[in-house]
């Protein structure tokens, strides 16, 4: 079967940034690293690529050198099914990063994460426009996504 695989380009971190996000995230591990060899454009026996896996999905991170920077033109969305996903996400990926509004964050490697629980697309998709509209409203005050207040403002409250 084909797949698609998201391939992010790092100057010189895709091993320590690989090695983050597996520790982050549960059920996830480095599963290769290639080394540049000799007449390439890296450094012959440093890392070239890793190859990892976050939750099931596949990832491949490159030694690319400087040419490139990541922007939150594209984000990697993680599904929390509760606040307490939703908090240790956040304050993982923003060790050492940037807090975003509507619940995204830049981490340390430049790499934008969305880190939404499941619960705030309920709401959004409630067949209560004006429910929908207030959870929307409450969520473009945030960075950092609460359930709690979403609901609250749903319900006509905050």
């Amino acid at each position: 079967m084909q797949s698609i695989n998201p391939f992010l380009w790092f100057d010189s971190q895709a091993e320590e940034a690989a090695n983050f996000y597996v520790s982050t995230f549960d059920d996830s591990e480095i599963t290769d690293i290639s080394r540049y060899a000799e007449n390439t454009p890296g450094p012959e026996g440093s890392v070239m690529t890793v190859s990892f896996t976050l939750k099931g999905n596949e990832f491949i991170a490159l030694n690319g050198g400087p040419e490139f920077r990541f922007t939150p033109a594209l984000s990697l969305f993680v599904h929390c099914k509760d606040q307490d996903e939703v908090d240790r996400y956040w304050t993982a990926l923003l060790d050492g990063g940037q807090s975003q509004n509507c619940g995204w964050v830049t981490d340390r490697f430049g790499v934008t994460w969305q880190i939404v629980p499941d619960r705030m697309l309920e709401l959004l998709a409630d067949p209560d426009p004006d429910r929908a509209n207030r959870a929307m409203q409450a969520m473009l005050k945030m960075d950092k996504l609460e359930i709690k207040v979403l609901e609250d403002a749903a319900d006509g409250g905050a």
